[in-house]
């Protein structure tokens, strides 16, 4: 139990400061900007990892339980309860913002950037989620990110990856960070690329990792 514990209080924080982030610069026109914005997402990944890793792995995101599972490095009969457990984490913490900020349009609702076509949204996310998972299942331990190597690596490669991308698709990488807000907001509009790009992402980095590591991969 204490592992799903974990894993909703590690995705609650992810999202209410990642999304809070994106909420707060919304409703005060940019005092926290994009860069801000984009630090914020990398240093509560990073954080989230350091007190977790060794209790769940710190996943915070279907896709990467899938990713771990997929590369038998996690028992598939466990990815339903970590999926539940990001899940609550995920709308509780969505719910809070949308009781404190109930002027906010989006709560840090993924979609395409005006004129970005969604077929180039979906691509873009996909490969986001495929250097993101390259990086986890090269620094993790098992199916656990622990360490400083595995904390700075992933919070690194999302801080990255929200600067550059974030203005074209907002680097949702994660289904249940893009459903949550996309729920309570009710901007519904393109969410099928956020549930299926990072799951796929996720599947073409493990399907790769043999290519490279002569084992201990899948």
């Amino acid at each position: 139990m204490k592992k799903y514990i974990a894993e909703t209080i590690g995705t609650f924080a992810m999202i209410f400061c990642g999304c809070g982030a994106m909420t707060i610069n919304e409703i005060t026109n940019g005092s926290i900007s994009h860069v801000g914005v984009a630090i914020t997402w990398g240093l509560i990944v990073m954080s989230m990892i350091y007190a977790f890793g060794e209790i769940s792995g710190a996943h915070f995101n279907p896709a990467v339980t899938f990713g771990f599972a997929y590369a038998k490095k996690f028992e598939w009969k466990e990815v339903p309860k970590y999926i539940i457990a990001q899940a609550v984490g995920a709308f509780l913490a969505i719910a809070i913002l949308w009781v404190l900020f109930p002027e906010s349009n989006t709560f840090g609702s993924t979609l395409p950037a005006d004129g970005f076509e969604p077929y180039k949204a979906f691509i873009l996310e996909l490969l986001l989620t495929f250097f993101l998972m390259v990086v986890i299942i090269n620094v993790s331990t098992g199916s656990k990110e622990i360490g400083t190597m595995a904390a700075i690596a992933v919070g690194g490669v999302i801080l990255l990856e929200a600067m550059f991308a974030g203005p074209m698709t907002k680097a949702s990488m994660n289904p249940i960070r893009s459903l949550a807000p996309a729920i309570i907001s009710g901007n519904l509009q393109h969410l099928w690329l956020y549930l299926t790009a990072p799951f796929i992402g996720a599947f073409l980095a493990v399907s790769t990792c043999s290519l490279v590591k002569e084992d201990n991969c899948c």
